[in-house]
């Protein structure tokens, strides 16, 4: 995760329509001005961060939307500018900060941010990861029941990075943006772990229900 800052500090922010986590591999395409602005920004920066918010009511393009108050540092890890005048970025969530204050818009959305790391576990870290993995387990068979043949690769949990495989398992899951900004809000691993559980088991009683009904 990079330097923890206490103090508040100024971020280019990216509002999007679904809100991203830590871990997370965001693919991204800038065609906006303002976001051309900011991938300009960025090309010049040994570590380019900047901000993902979800935007809770309204659109992405034209500006007249509601953001969240809590959002994703994410880094650039590749940046290609395309022929036709865009850039492709592809970046990675690193950590959580709260959003004290909207700056000014231009040349693209800034704000005041605050890292917000997460309230700090001793024990019981290991079960919340292994139950979260025993729900996308469970839900990823319901899927296979359903739509047989589906190839895909459940993530193992890191018994040195709990707290980033519970990251990743929620991830993998692809929950909508409600069910995704309130796991981010969750004040510690373990809470997050616990909500996400009753999430997906909700998920996976809905996919056998599906399931039920073709049958």
């Amino acid at each position: 995760g990079g330097p923890r800052r206490m103090s508040a500090y100024e971020l280019p922010m990216f509002p999007l329509e679904h809100p991203v986590l830590p871990g997370q591999l965001i693919p991204l395409q800038l065609f906006e001005p303002r976001y051309l602005a900011l991938a300009e920004r960025l090309h010049g920066e040994i570590e380019a961060d900047f901000g993902i918010v979800g935007i809770e009511r309204g659109r992405e393009v034209g500006g007249d939307d509601v953001r969240a108050d809590v959002g994703v540092v994410v880094r650039v890890l590749e940046m290609t500018s395309l022929p036709d005048g865009r850039v492709s970025i592809v970046a990675v969530g690193t950590r959580r900060v709260k959003v004290n204050e909207w700056l000014d818009d231009a040349p693209y959305p800034r704000a005041l941010v605050t890292d917000w790391p997460d309230d700090v576990i001793e024990d019981g870290l290991d079960i919340a990861a292994a139950n979260l993995a025993a729900a996308v387990h469970a839900l990823v068979d319901a899927a296979r029941r359903n739509q047989p043949g589906l190839e895909v690769e459940v993530p193992s949990i890191d018994p040195d990075h709990l707290d980033t495989s519970i990251w990743r398992l929620i991830t993998f899951s692809g929950l909508g943006p409600l069910d995704t900004a309130a796991l981010l809000r969750a004040t510690d691993p373990i809470a997050r772990s616990a909500s996400a559980c009753t999430i997906i088991d909700e998920r996976r009683e809905l996919l056998d229900a599906l399931g039920d009904n073709d049958r």
